[in-house]
């Protein structure tokens, strides 16, 4: 029979006097020999591929492949005939064999990058996808005639593009705020200057000239200085930015070797494990074989007897071969869990740590243009005053209340006070107000003695406190006083 493909199809040949196969537009189908047509056009693959960036940023990239085979090579159509035909270009299995190429080289060069880098280089990260999914394509005969990368999407609990956009926005809008200032700080500046120049004009005294003179070359010393400072801080926090990016840097390219070096023994163990899988399936394969010769050469009991355990040694290593398996697989899945929760924990630690570092950064800044604003305020009020600092003390004492509140505390503290007084009399003189010998000796010493009661009683109500046991206690009648 002759066999005719169509424009976008061809003829694949097996059968007898074809060592493996033809591939043809047109051709005789003899005898013996079997015909299949497999169609060449490219296909559309969707895919929506999540990968992670350097710094453990999720983000979802869309992208749409146009796959084919490479009709311009003949042994990239044979590889095509051979391992891809045979099934439909839009069956799960295709798909999935180029979805898990795509997503396994787009991960490994996403994993290697930032996120600022893949962002603002999608052109270069884009042809970079394109060139490794090519290299494993090649040995499927397959070509990427085109590659579309569309925008960056955020994953579900991760707006990393969502809050960079705010950013931007706030960014805009506040240095809108600080164009505003600057220009009517300009205004107001020029008009001051404006109405100091004709003041300055009017001036006809040479005296008057010199001061201005003397002033200018005063701001003139101060501007330059204040410049100078600016300059040094600048370039201090240049200094410290460099440092910083130095350090990123450092840590970045430690990770990136140690994720390099894990992926070089995942691949050696990989290759280690298929070549054992393909070994055994050698093996299996071969004791099959033998195992139907025995039972073309034997047809007796004995060949069924020794069958029956063939199978049954088959099964029991099978058994155990599967156990084993799960065992393995096992431990995989919960080195993995364990892996994914020390990544989490560490990420969710470094993100505190980051937001904490710039809370204490934006209050250390904002205490910092406060301090500023007032000792402009202050030397302000101290070239208004004519440099008298005690005036300026006192416009800021009296600003501040701060003699409203002395006059509060010294009220506050006398407040509630109740003092008592105590008028006693320690006794009269003689009638006839004489004084003699002995007599009027005795008469001090017992004055000092009924001054002792009074005494000790006015220190119990101011105090609480009550004299010693061996100088007697006091009573009603002792606390009494004599008024004369």
């Amino acid at each position: 029979m002759y066999w005719v493909a169509s424009a976008s199809e061809y003829l694949v040949i097996t059968g007898v006097g074809i060592a493996d196969i033809k591939i043809a537009k047109k051709g005789w189908v003899l005898p013996g020999q079997s015909c299949a047509v497999f169609d060449v056009s490219p296909v559309n693959y969707t895919f929506e591929v999540q990968a992670m960036s350097a710094e453990k940023l999720p983000f979802i990239l869309p992208a749409v492949f146009t796959i084919g085979p490479k009709v311009d090579d003949d042994e990239s159509l044979h590889k095509y005939a051979k391992l891809i035909s045979p099934h439909d270009k839009l069956s799960n299995h295709v798909k999935e064999l180029v979805q898990g190429i795509i997503e396994g080289e787009t991960r490994v060069l996403a994993a290697s990058m930032t996120m600022e880098e893949i962002f603002r280089g999608t052109k270069e990260f884009k042809g970079e996808v394109f060139e490794k999914v090519q290299l494993e394509l090649n040995q499927f005969g397959l070509l990427i005639y085109n590659a579309n990368v569309k925008q960056l999407v955020d994953v579900p609990g991760h707006e990393y593009f969502s809050y960079l956009g705010q950013k931007t926005q706030m960014e805009a809008a506040n240095q809108a705020k600080i164009d505003v200032s600057e220009a009517r700080m300009k205004g107001e500046i020029g008009s001051k200057s404006r109405e100091g120049q004709t003041l300055q004009n009017a001036a006809k005294i040479d005296a008057e000239t010199k001061i201005i003179a003397t002033q200018r070359q005063g701001e003139g010393k101060k501007e330059e200085i204040r410049v100078r400072t600016q300059v040094k801080v600048y370039e201090n926090e240049r200094e410290a930015e460099v440092a910083e990016a130095n350090s990123e840097l450092a840590k970045k390219k430690a990770g990136w070797t140690k994720e390099a070096e894990v992926a070089q023994v995942e691949a050696a163990k990989s290759v280690a494990l298929r070549e054992a899988e393909l070994q055994r399936e050698v093996e299996r394969m071969n004791a099959l074989t033998r195992t139907e010769k025995l039972k073309a050469e034997f047809l007796s009991k004995a060949s069924v007897e020794y069958e029956t355990k063939v199978q049954e040694a088959n099964w029991e290593l099978y058994s155990k071969q599967k156990a084993a398996e799960a065992v393995l697989y096992e431990k995989e899945k919960e080195a993995e869990a364990q892996k994914a929760i020390a990544e989490a924990s560490f990420y969710s630690r470094q993100q505190l740590a980051d937001a904490e570092f710039y809370a204490k950064k934006r209050e250390a800044e904002a205490l910092m243009a406060l301090a500023q604003a007032q000792g402009t305020y202050l030397r302000t009020l101290l070239e208004a005053l004519g440099g008298n600092y005690a005036a300026l003390r006192d416009y800021m004492m009296i600003n501040n209340g701060v003699f409203q509140q002395v006059a509060k505390a010294n009220a506050d503290a006398i407040k509630g006070l109740q003092p008592k007084i105590s008028i006693w009399t320690s006794g009269g003189e003689g009638g006839d107000g004489s004084r003699s010998g002995t007599g009027n000796a005795m008469k001090d010493v017992a004055g000092v003695y009924r001054m002792l009661p009074p005494l000790f009683k006015t220190v119990e109500e101011q105090t609480g406190m009550l004299p010693p046991a061996w100088m007697g206690s006091l009573t009603d009648s002792s606390s009494q006083t004599n008024p004369k």
